[in-house]
């Protein structure tokens, strides 16, 4: 018995909220032990009670812009907003409207066929990779791809202002990051069509100005080596190999973040078979919407096959921005919408019979997304040394950013369960923070790119004066590996002693922090044009149809 013969015969309401209740029905059975008060604190994905506007928060810092403006508007968010709910409020929408979005894109009117589309795309190990290694924008982005994809191809036909603005307001959330802008701008410009390029091509350039102006005016090249590139390429997870591993969304570079169901010897026979089907259903989109999105989905699959490799390599050395494609399993989000809708597309059409039974598939391959990955992710609360912390660095007059020890990027702490998490420190702290940016992958240490976080670890090495660049403040966080010399620790006064926390001042005169940074006045302007552009699409579909444009009235001469 198909979905529907199940709910056809006069309960149309309950045929639409079938798709919806299956969508929230997966996003909470992953997210339900974490959505009580506290934070959800895995690699990089670190959110605090209140993060603040800073100048590393719109791209005037020394570092390369790669949070940005995602840290803007988290920080304004969290100004009215608790942090933790702030953070579980998007977890909850974007493993909500991913699945929803790809269930209402596939060209078909079967409920069954739209609920497969979307346990597909929802359940797949790019999101539970990408969640368990904390990049919460990068699932952002995967949950609008399909709602660009949806408002691009309306386009095609209707260019009309109201259009526009809803594939701007759609594409807003997944331009937070340079790889989120850039997947969402992809997508938008492959369903837009040549036709509307112009239209797609200038969306994308406004959109992504908050992160691409900054970088192109920041005064380094933002190079990595090829060593780097190297580090990130894509893993096997069982005997297909790394291909096949990409073709079923997984494959990414941290075997620690690696769901233990992706080493099951029959994963690579299911996800040979999906792509299998998938081919079906290919048929039925390229005959809707042409061959744009397939072509995408597969170059997303080739480049991410490229990481680890010398080509790539290349280009992340001598290419600037090239270091955008060194964690290359990233860019088979592209592959991920035609993957779902074809399968979906595919089973519909060759076995009508079993497309529900086919949605379990998915779900039986990957078990552990479930409960939190099976309890792998936690909230927790910060403990209170954070609050007094801040407390201290927001009152006392005493100039001077904050370095962090041990400088280190990533930390475990006891109070997190010594789960790997990214240094707190920058988002929950008031004033400009430095910490290390030097990445260790599989036992080698890639150099990071910020020239103030080099400066500062010179002078740490060699015991140097702080406050030769710009260093007010010395936080210790205890609990977690790493080395603190004392001989740094002598050069302030400790200020603030906590079971977690040690905060020390550094007296004296605080020279200005001298790293050269980006300047602000094109930063600023492209903030505003891009901030601009999403109210004025949110003006024009909130007023009624007509009211923003000028009358047609007649006057009487």
């Amino acid at each position: 018995m198909t979905l529907d013969s199940e709910v056809g015969g006069g309960m149309g309401t309950a045929r639409r909220l079938v798709l919806p209740g299956v969508c929230l029905g997966m996003a909470l059975a992953v997210l339900l032990p974490l959505l009580g008060r506290g934070f959800v604190l895995s690699y990089d994905m670190v959110f605090a009670p209140r993060q603040d506007l800073l100048p590393d928060s719109v791209g005037l810092g020394s570092a390369l812009p790669r949070s940005v403006p995602a840290d803007a508007v988290v920080g304004l968010l969290t100004t009215v907003v608790p942090g933790d709910i702030v953070q579980q409020l998007i977890l909850l929408a974007t493993l909500f409207a991913g699945p929803l979005g790809a269930g209402l894109l596939v060209p078909s009117t079967s409920p069954a066929v739209r609920v497969l589309a979307a346990v597909t795309y929802g359940w797949s190990a790019y999101v539970a990779e990408r969640l368990f290694m904390g990049h919460w924008v990068y699932l952002l982005t995967y949950a609008c791809l399909p709602w660009i994809a949806r408002a691009a191809l309306a386009l095609r036909t209707d260019a009309t202002a109201r259009r526009v603005a809803v594939l701007v307001l759609v594409s807003a959330p997944a331009v937070l990051t340079p790889t989120g802008g850039l997947t969402a701008a992809a997508v938008a410009l492959v369903c837009g069509g040549p036709r509307r390029l112009p239209v797609t091509a200038a969306m994308a350039v406004v959109l992504n100005a908050p992160w691409w102006v900054p970088a192109i005016a920041h005064p380094g090249a933002g190079l990595s080596t090829s060593d780097a590139a190297a580090a990130f390429g894509p893993r096997a997870e069982g005997w297909g190999g790394a291909t096949v591993s990409l073709l079923g969304l997984g494959g990414i570079w941290n075997s620690e973040v690696t769901p233990a169901s992706r080493g099951n010897p029959l994963v690579p026979v299911l996800v040979i078979g999906m792509v299998g089907v998938a081919l079906i259903g290919f048929r039925e989109i390229h005959r809707r919407w042409g061959p744009g999105l397939i072509v995408l989905g597969l170059a997303g699959v080739l480049l991410a096959a490229l990481g680890g490799t010398p080509v790539l390599g290349w280009v992340v050395e001598n290419v600037p921005g090239g270091g955008l494609l060194r964690d290359s399993q990233k860019w088979v989000a592209w592959w991920a919408l035609p993957f779902a809708l074809g399968f979906a597309l595919g089973v519909g059409k060759a076995a009508k019979g079993i497309v529900i039974g086919a949605a379990i598939i998915p779900i039986a391959m990957m078990p552990d997304l479930a409960w939190a990955g099976w309890g792998r992710l936690q909230a927790v609360e910060y403990p209170d040394d954070w609050a007094r912390v801040r407390h201290v660095l927001e009152t006392d007059p005493h100039p001077g950013d904050v370095v962090t020890l041990p400088f280190q990027t990533f930390r475990r702490f006891g109070w997190n369960g010594d789960r790997t998490q990214l240094d707190p420190a920058p988002r929950a702290l008031p004033r400009t923070t430095v910490i290390d940016d030097t990445l260790v992958v599989g036992g080698r240490a890639l150099a990071g790119e910020d020239p103030r976080a080099a400066a500062v670890r010179a002078r740490l090495t060699d015991g140097g004066d702080l406050r030769h660049e710009g260093i007010g403040w010395i936080l210790v966080e205890h609990g977690t590996p790493g080395r603190v010399q004392q001989a740094v620790l002598d050069q302030g006064r400790r200020v603030y002693h906590g079971e977690w926390l040690d905060l020390y001042r550094v007296d004296g005169p605080i020279e200005p922090d001298r790293t050269e940074k980006p300047p602000a006045a094109p930063v600023i302007a492209a903030d505003a044009i891009a901030l601009a552009t999403v109210t004025l699409s949110l003006l024009w579909l909130a007023l009624p149809a007509g009211s923003l444009r000028p009358s047609r009235r007649r006057t009487r001469e």
